[in-house]
């Protein structure tokens, strides 16, 4: 039953009870004028013959008088009285109610209008959660991709890959008005909207080319050729695994060989029950256990080209530095020729000095330092003072913020099921500024907030 309807049926019941009063009412006003009428209009005193004739006018007149004047007198009776019932009942109904007067009301009791949003709290938590459930299906994609590729060609596999960058682009959009709405943007309802709606368009689109996707692999008929392709894969990535942890590189991949060995783990018997199913003449069964070891082969893989690709990106950075402090005294030297600076450019320049002289000292004083943390140090020291003719300056805000962004996304999608959606839209932003080094810091942040929603949430199983 509507609410509609719920909320119509006191109010019938009060419309009978008014009708029932006011009958009583008026049974008691007629009850009455029958009791009065008859003793204005009869006399009883004793007739005298004398006076009979002499007073018959007069009492005529007044008789009619006073019996014209009693309809009216009761209409208006009745009329008070029911008017002052009415504004009894309805005073009564406003004190007693205890739920408060709904959104696009006017007053206590009234119905709701036609096209009340709900609580903008409730419409937070869901476009939250709609970000998260949109991105995790986006990732989930993209992964079946490389092993649909594998075993049907990549002409076969396009179609699905435009169908993942549209999704992209709508969840990106939602990012973006998210984003706008955390800066404090006006109609939070119609923000927040807005972000469900564009993580439902790309839920949509993800479903479509899933389904299309399935068709083409077609697991749950025959999965031996897939699962080939998967075991193929899973013993790559098993050898690459043993050598990524010959050498540690440092807290941004610190434990994640050892993830990547569970993984593999996890991977290892699926693949056994997908063996086993496949065998039996199951491949429905199978099916879903094979889908669950190329995840678990995807995550591993994840984790070990983060640890390669950290490898060779500290490589080029360190092999970066010393054309990097030579990029910045170019870009200082005007100023030090010049004797106009005063006031901020001095107090800047000078910051700069430090900066650079700090660096320096780090980077040969013998002791392990992070070639990123140093290159952005420079970045920012000579930002407000650069002309751009320096491009190793450029090469270097480059490098760190390609390296902040890939960090930050592999570890969203390892740990996905516990990183909420604050996360992801920082990660967002920063894939689509052309600024590097705010792309830098929004990724860096990005990657804060995803470690501390996995501390809460716990690392997924």
């Amino acid at each position: 039953m509507t609410p509609s309807l719920i909320r119509g049926r006191p109010r019938r019941g009060r419309s009978h009870i008014s009708a029932r009063v006011a009958h009583a009412l008026l049974g008691v006003v007629a009850g009455v004028l029958w009791l009065v009428l008859p003793w204005m209009t009869i006399n009883d005193d004793a007739p005298v013959a004398g006076a009979r004739t002499s007073a018959a006018a007069p009492a005529e007149d007044e008789s009619t008088g006073a019996t014209d004047l009693v309809l009216p007198v009761a209409a208006l009776a009745v009329v008070l009285a029911l008017a002052a019932y009415g504004s009894v009942r309805r005073i009564r109904r406003t004190r007693s109610r205890t739920t408060p007067a709904a959104a696009g009301t006017t007053h206590v009791g009234a119905y709701p209008s036609p096209g009340t949003q709900p609580p903008l709290a409730d419409l937070d938590d869901r476009s939250r959660d709609a970000l998260v459930d949109a991105d995790n299906h986006l990732r989930a994609f993209r992964e079946e991709l490389p092993f649909a590729e594998a075993v049907s060609g990549p002409d076969a596999v396009s179609p699905f890959a435009t169908a993942a960058e549209a999704a992209e682009a709508e969840l990106s959009a939602a990012c973006a008005i998210r984003a706008r709405y955390e800066e404090g943007v006006p109609e939070e309802a119609a923000a927040l909207a807005g972000v469900v709606g564009r993580c439902e368009e790309a839920e949509r689109r993800l479903t479509v080319a899933g389904e299309s996707l399935r068709t083409l692999r077609a697991l749950d008929r025959d999965p031996t050729t897939a699962l080939a392709s998967a075991e193929a894969r899973f013993r790559e990535l098993t050898a690459r695994t043993a050598g990524a942890e010959a050498t540690p590189l440092g807290d941004s991949v610190t434990g994640y060989v050892e993830l990547a060995k569970d993984s593999l783990v996890t991977a290892t018997v699926h693949l056994n029950q997908t063996h086993q199913a496949s065998a039996s003449g199951r491949p429905d069964e199978a099916a879903p256990h094979l889908r669950a070891a190329e995840t678990a082969i995807s995550r591993a893989d994840v984790l070990v080209t983060a640890v390669a690709r950290l490898r060779s990106a500290r490589t080029e950075a360190a092999r970066l530095i010393p054309p990097a402090l030579t990029g910045a005294e170019a870009e200082l030297a005007p100023f030090r020729d010049s004797t106009a600076y005063e006031g901020e450019t001095y107090a800047r320049l000078l910051h700069a000095d430090a900066v650079l002289a700090a660096v320096r000292q780090e980077t040969t004083s013998g002791q392990p330092y992070d070639p990123f943390g140093v290159l952005r140090r420079i970045v920012q020291a000579t930002a407000p003072l650069a002309t751009g003719r320096s491009g190793v300056l450029a090469m270097a805000a480059l490098l760190v913020a390609r390296e902040s962004v890939a960090a930050a996304d592999g570890y969203v999608t390892v740990h996905r099921e516990a990183v909420g959606a604050a996360p992801r839209v920082l990660l967002s932003q920063a894939r689509l500024t052309d600024d590097l080094p705010r792309a830098d810091a929004l990724a860096r942040e990005a990657r804060d907030l995803a470690e501390q929603d996995v501390r809460l949430r716990g690392y997924p199983a």
